[in-house]
């Protein structure tokens, strides 16, 4: 081998050990991500229950959440720990919307443009989790922050033309969400090969069910944004906790709460099942 070839192959080789190393690192702040990911949907879930069954003292959302873990044994560390990991879940959306994410077309534009959108989302996510850690912020609930950043929105030019819009986004993820939760299309990020049968099928019916709850939500909270832009009144705007609350309100009463809290508390555990077996 000449001097010029053993050059290219030394170049060769650290790129490709560069590549793997990016490799394992987006792997681990992916699988951190989604286990912090996990946390909050499985006590927001539990709150939810408890708020159909008239305990409803504390509010079924993220701020919530998080107070039930400030109860628990070294709940301070805790709740910095799912701020970190929902970092974690941003960083990784942000290497998929620069990068690619996993999979054949994980390159294409509508993948890494909605890559992008779940970093600001996660990130928004993570400020406030990490704002209530330090207790410099994140101490009102989502209720209180849809209607104060609706009524902001609405004094702007065509505001309600915005939050109506905004509205409908949401509302129609939802129901995305809830569809491809309902077809198993996550079932192509699962490395299956490493499942046993009954694991497979435990995992795809988590993620059906804690799917299609989960769009659910997204899309009642979504239908009612819009109907504040309709209402042009930011009151009707309604948070994560409000939203659950209203689910009561059906001819189903509290046990349509209660269908939906074990839903999320369902993909708080499919969270946790991709964290072993998503491919990254």
């Amino acid at each position: 081998m000449t001097r010029g070839e053993e050059t290219r192959e030394a170049v060769r080789r650290e790129g490709a050990e560069t590549a793997s190393q990016g490799g394992m690192g987006r792997e681990v702040v992916a699988r951190c991500g989604l286990v912090a990911r996990g946390v909050l949907y499985v006590l927001v879930g539990v709150l939810a229950v408890r708020v159909a069954f008239g305990d409803g003292g504390q509010e079924a959302d993220r701020k919530g959440a998080l107070q039930e873990l400030t109860e628990q044994p070294f709940g301070g560390v805790l709740v910095w720990a799912v701020g970190i990991g929902l970092v974690c879940m941003m960083l990784w959306r942000l290497s998929e919307a620069v990068f690619g994410a996993a999979g054949p077309d994980g390159g294409k534009a509508g993948k890494r443009l909605a890559s992008a959108a779940r970093t600001v989302f996660y990130g928004v996510v993570a400020f406030s989790v990490l704002s209530f850690a330090a207790g410099s912020g994140g101490q009102r609930s989502s209720d209180e922050q849809s209607r104060d950043v609706t009524a902001k929105v609405m004094e702007l030019p065509g505001g309600p033309w915005w939050v109506g819009a905004a509205g409908a986004a949401i509302a129609v993820g939802g129901v995305v969400i809830a569809v491809r939760a309902a077809l198993r299309k996550f079932r192509k990020h699962l490395a299956t090969d490493r499942m046993s049968d009954g694991v497979r099928k435990a995992v795809e019916f988590l993620g059906v069910t804690g799917g299609v709850a989960r769009g659910a939500v997204f899309a009642a909270a979504g239908a009612f944004l819009a109907y504040a832009a309709v209402r042009y009144d930011p009151a009707e705007a309604k948070g994560v906790d409000d939203t659950l609350r209203a689910f009561t309100q059906t001819p189903a009463g509290p046990w349509l709460l209660v269908v939906v809290a074990a839903g999320l508390m369902l993909f708080g555990l499919f969270s946790w099942a991709m964290a072993i077996w998503r491919r990254v």
